[in-house]
């Protein structure tokens, strides 16, 4: 079975838009939600991920054992997301063996360039097509 690491922080609003787009593909994966915050965490189990941890061990263990990573681009920069993502978090986000998938957003002064007009369901929605597409 394939493992999906989804990692949110803040509200966990982005993670939870991912799992459920996972979820409505009937796809069999095992998804592991890690929220930054305990409210993160909530808001991913509650759109359906198998299991939930929190806080920055939880995404270190998660990235070992993970066959992808899910979220916000965000999660590789550290002290990005008002300071939720640790330096250790984004280096075991970018040390992973498993391929990252990420959502381009520009928040807590990050800008990426190319994507201030897009809209953040589609951007979602085409993740999880290119997840499909490495899964087969």
């Amino acid at each position: 079975m394939t493992k999906i690491l989804v990692i949110d922080a803040q509200g966990g609003g982005i993670g939870k838009q991912i799992i459920n787009e996972i979820s409505t593909r009937n796809l069999d994966v095992d998804i592991l939600a890690v929220g930054t915050n305990s409210t993160a965490t909530a808001a991913m189990l509650k759109a359906g991920a198998q299991h939930a941890a929190t806080g920055e061990n939880s995404v270190k263990v998660g990235c070992r054992t993970a066959d992808f990573i899910m979220g916000p681009i965000g999660i590789t920069i550290a002290d990005s997301m008002y300071g939720e993502i640790t330096p250790d978090m984004a280096t075991a986000v970018g040390q992973s063996s498993g391929q990252r998938i990420f959502i381009p957003v520009n928040h807590c002064s990050n800008y990426v360039v190319g994507v201030s007009n897009l809209n953040l369901k589609l951007l979602i929605k085409e993740a999880v097509d290119y997840l499909v597409t490495q899964m087969s």
